[in-house]
């Protein structure tokens, strides 16, 4: 029975290895890159010396976590990351749903393709280079909107890195510029590659274009967006550190409605130096995330097992 076992092994490395060979790179580079930090959470624990090195620092137990939780911040941050996040997941989604199949609508190849490139190009662009954009909308003294667009209207111009009550809004619009474009590219793959036989089929039913979004594209569209969905809430609990602090120009008068997590230990980090309490912060967000992910698959298993993604 072994001896009949060992050749059908040696037969499946025989006629894999060229894929399990092309597959080394990627699980070097998954390793090195994924695994292998996963040690400096050992920080996390220590107050750590850089003399002693990641070992020889003193155990300090939970203490590094305590700085998170009993800053008169900590709902404040917590609020504006679950609620910024939660909202971008939304509303980026149905953007981009949107798009897709109105792309999958244009018939010129080549119009087609121009409109995906114009839609991809702000996720591609750089978020310091956004934030000047923004400035040059935005600012008191010589933005666009100021200058230009609220004197036609007999508007009075507005301090906008002063007045918190607007950023809401603004980044929002921002997460939708920039990542709209690059969630639409996959949904509209995925719609491309529904079989065309179901569309020739409702159209002999009579089915309107609408009827046919509704009862075709949606339902075998919905696995993929299930899976975006659980994806992006693993990281609800990570904001876009550019969005959140380069993009409002690191504005006090802003902390109310622009600091999150990532800002927050990163200004804590800047003013006490303190690596133990940022990597504290991200084991935190991991963890979180994990359990959310664990929660969200679990519901989505419950409804439909075939979308959950485990």
């Amino acid at each position: 029975m072994e001896q009949t076992k060992r050749p059908r092994r040696n037969n499946k490395v025989r006629k894999y290895g060229v894929l399990l060979f092309m597959m080394l790179p990627g699980l070097i580079y998954l390793l090195i890159n994924n695994y292998l930090p996963m040690f400096g959470l050992l920080i996390a624990f220590k107050d750590f010396n850089f003399a002693k090195g990641l070992l020889g620092s003193e155990w300090i137990g939970l203490r590094n976590f305590e700085y998170l939780f009993k800053t008169q911040d900590a709902y404040i941050i917590t609020r504006n990351t679950i609620l910024y996040n939660f909202t971008f997941i939304i509303l980026n989604t149905i953007a981009a749903v949107g798009i897709a199949i109105a792309l999958n609508e244009i018939r010129s190849r080549i119009m087609s393709r121009f409109y995906q490139s114009v839609l991809l190009l702000p996720h591609l662009i750089s978020m310091v280079i956004v934030s000047y954009l923004a400035f040059s909308l935005f600012s008191m003294d010589t933005g666009f909107i100021n200058k230009t667009i609220f004197p036609l209207l007999g508007i009075e111009e507005i301090s906008w890195y002063s007045e918190a009550k607007y950023w809401p809004y603004i980044l929002t619009m921002i997460s939708m510029w920039k990542g709209a474009g690059f969630l639409c590219v996959i949904y509209l793959a995925a719609i491309v590659g529904i079989d065309q036989e179901y569309y020739e089929a409702a159209k002999l039913d009579g089915a309107s274009k609408w009827q046919q979004v509704r009862s075709i594209t949606l339902p075998l569209l919905s696995p993929i967006i299930i899976m975006m969905t659980l994806l992006a809430i693993g990281k609800i609990f990570y904001s876009d550190f550019g969005l959140f602090y380069q993009v409002p120009l690191a504005s006090g008068a802003l902390n109310d409605t622009t600091q999150v997590i990532d800002t927050y230990v990163y200004r804590a980090l800047m003013n006490l130096g303190d690596i133990g309490m940022s990597s504290a912060a991200g084991l935190y967000q991991s963890l979180v995330g994990f359990v959310l992910v664990l929660l969200s698959n679990y519901a989505v298993r419950k409804f439909n097992k075939d979308s959950a993604l485990f």
